[in-house]
């Protein structure tokens, strides 16, 4: 069977606190002949491990690593990659997400009133742009 995932599976198959939710959903990671990963999906799993579970940067970061690695699993690596650069950097991993969609849909420069991630992807050679408030 092929597969697409949502936030919750992924939620229950890497925090393990629901053991009985945790088994079936990495049954079906496993079991599927394809697991496919939208980036809004990602976007919110790392928001979910932050914010509901005070996961760092690193341990989300090594988990979309894993869930990568998995032979069955599809997804834009090109953008989870983006993600990951800009969380590792201490952003947001959405930030990363939206500058290189934006870039792929033939934007030449992310503008936003977000401090962080324009300083952030700036020192990582992207154009973007500060809005004054």
């Amino acid at each position: 069977m092929k597969i697409t995932v949502d936030t919750n599976v992924l939620v229950r198959a890497a925090v393990q606190d629901d053991k009985k939710q945790a088994r079936q959903a990495a049954k079906v990671l496993k079991d599927a002949a394809l697991v496919a990963v939208p980036l809004p999906v990602l976007c919110e799993f790392v928001w979910v491990l932050n914010r509901g579970y005070q996961k760092s940067s690193v341990e989300i970061a090594d988990a979309i690593r894993r869930l990568m690695n998995c032979a069955n699993v599809v997804m834009n690596r090109p953008g989870v990659e983006a993600g990951l650069s800009i969380l590792e950097a201490g952003g947001d991993f959405a930030d990363g997400i939206t500058a290189h969609e934006g870039n792929w849909l033939g934007a030449e420069e992310l503008v936003s009133f977000d401090k962080q991630a324009v300083s952030i992807l700036q020192s990582q050679g992207h154009r973007a742009r500060l809005l004054s408030e």
